[in-house]
């Protein structure tokens, strides 16, 4: 009797120890995997672009995995940042801190965009995440850049492919909720 409990305590500890542990790092073979996709985006996207983009979004998300003190799984986090006991990581500051890093570089043969799944669909969480483009592209033709889906794991793959969510333009999504949060503030115009 007591062994088995003794065998049962060691895989508790050791799942929770294991839930502590920060993601591993990012190889260089995934490095160059991301830049040879982002460098198939087009002919006219520069291979040091493609490379420098891969480069820094896998060490920013490494970088964020510290500095959001990333120990749990993406919706435990999430309780743990809305209950103040986490700065950041929701999604969205994912997306929103990975965006604005790549944007510091000013590609001139990349684009950068912002999507939003979920945001009407009220059995699940929105997601956000940030999209990367050849230049003059829609978000429908670039790469999904997507930190937060495994808890600091950089998640990647052309949007297209990403069947797990429904994108959707942020802009789309939140444009429609103004127009939304207006008609509840002002019905008696509209009858």
């Amino acid at each position: 009797m007591i062994r088995p409990f003794a065998c049962v305590l060691a895989v508790l500890a050791m799942v929770t120890l294991g839930a502590c542990s920060a993601p591993p790092p990012a190889t260089g073979d995934e490095v160059q995997r991301l830049a040879a996709e982002i460098q198939s985006l087009g002919p006219d996207i520069d291979p040091e672009e493609a490379n420098r983009a891969a480069s820094i979004t896998y060490a920013y998300t490494a970088q964020l995995v510290q500095e959001y003190e990333i120990t749990d799984p993406p919706l435990i986090h999430n309780a743990k940042v809305n209950k103040g006991l986490r700065p950041r990581g929701l999604c969205w500051h994912w997306a929103e801190d990975i965006e604005r890093r790549l944007r510091q570089e000013n590609f001139q043969t990349l684009t950068l965009h912002r999507a939003i799944a979920n945001a009407d669909n009220p059995f699940r969480i929105d997601h956000s995440t940030a999209i990367i483009s050849r230049k003059g592209e829609s978000m429908y033709d670039g790469i999904v850049l997507d930190p937060w889906r495994y808890g600091g794991v950089l998640y990647w793959s052309p949007l297209v492919e990403d069947t797990r969510y429904e994108w959707v333009p942020r802009e789309v999504v939140l444009e429609k909720r103004r127009q939304e949060q207006l008609a509840e503030l002002t019905p008696a115009f509209n009858e």
